[in-house]
C-alpha cells in the first residue's frame, strides 16, 4: 500500500489531487476506461465521531488500454468538483488480465485531523477516477450512493437497585450525537428510543416500549418489575446519524 495522503491517491511513491473533470454516465467507459466491481464500505453506511479516525475498505476493477497512473474511488455531490475531504491509501493492480487491474483502497476519515462540517452528513454519490500518464484521464460516475452519518451514543440508568415485584423501575438515559464542527457530542432531543429488556439467563433483548426524547436529549419512563435482568436504550438512527445502544444496566428483582 502507498502512503496516505488527503484527498489524494497514491501510486509509485507520487500524489495526485484530481479537479475540472466531469462525471459520466455509470458503466460508461468514456476516455478508454471501465470501472466495474465498485464497493465501499461492504455497502453500510460510514459512520463518524469526533476523534477516532474511520477506516473505510473499498475496491474495485478497471480496464483501460491507457498507461495510468493514481486511479481512485471517492465520494461527491453536485459535480465531481464538490468532494468529501479524506485520505485516501491504494494498492498497486492486482492483475486480472491484460488491461484488467484490481485495486484495494482505503479511505481514512479522521475529525480530529480535518475540519469536517455537520452538513456533510447524509447521501454522497461515487465516482472513480483515473489520470493518464503522459496527461489526461477519466472521471466515470458508478450509480452508487453511500451515507456518511454522525455516530450518536446512548445512556442509560434504572432504578431502584434492587427492587421489589411489582414496584415500579425508573429508566433514565440521554442520547447524544457527534458535533463534526466542535469536535463533541451534544444533545440530540426529539428522538424516538427502544427500551429493551433481556431476563437474566436470555441471550437476546426484547423492545418494552418506545419513548420519545425530550428536547435537551433526555429519556425517562417507567415500568414494573416483574424479573431481574438488564435494561438498556436502543436508538436506530436516521439518514444523517447512526444507530446506537447503551450499555446494559441490570436490576435484581426480589
Amino acid at each position: 500500500m502507498g502512503k496516505k495522503l488527503w484527498r489524494a491517491v497514491v501510486a509509485g511513491g507520487a500524489a495526485a489531487v484530481f479537479t475540472g473533470m466531469a462525471a459520466v454516465p455509470a458503466g460508461a467507459a468514456e476516455g478508454g476506461v471501465s470501472f466495474t466491481r465498485v464497493q465501499v464500505n461492504g455497502g453500510k453506511p460510514i459512520v463518524i465521531g469526533v476523534s477516532n479516525e474511520v477506516a473505510v475498505p473499498t475496491s474495485f476493477r478497471m480496464e483501460t488500454t491507457h498507461k495510468w497512473k493514481w486511479p481512485a474511488v471517492f465520494l461527491y455531490r453536485g459535480n465531481t468538483g464538490e468532494r468529501l475531504w479524506h485520505a485516501i491509501e491504494t494498492s498497486d493492480c492486482i492483475k486480472v488480465s491484460s488491461g484488467v487491474c484490481d485495486i484495494k483502497e482505503t479511505m481514512y476519515f479522521d475529525p480530529s485531523v480535518w475540519d469536517m462540517h455537520n452538513s456533510e452528513a447524509g447521501a454522497w454519490k461515487v465516482a472513480a477516477e483515473v489520470y493518464f500518464q503522459g496527461g489526461g484521464g477519466d472521471t466515470d460516475d458508478e450509480g452508487l450512493t453511500v451515507y456518511v452519518k454522525r455516530n450518536s451514543r446512548l445512556t442509560v440508568n434504572a432504578s431502584p437497585e434492587p427492587v421489589s415485584k411489582g414496584r415500579t423501575i425508573t429508566v433514565t438515559g440521554k442520547v447524544t450525537r457527534a458535533n463534526w464542527e466542535t469536535r463533541k457530542y451534544a444533545s440530540y432531543g426529539g428522538r424516538l428510543v427502544s427500551l429493551q429488556f433481556k431476563p437474566t439467563g436470555a441471550t437476546s433483548y426484547t423492545t418494552v416500549k418506545k419513548v420519545y426524547a425530550n428536547g435537551s436529549g433526555d429519556l425517562k419512563t417507567t415500568v414494573k418489575a416483574s424479573k431481574t435482568g438488564t435494561w438498556r436504550w436502543a436508538y436506530y438512527g436516521n439518514t444523517t446519524t447512526g444507530p446506537s445502544t447503551s450499555a446494559g444496566d441490570n436490576v435484581v428483582v426480589k
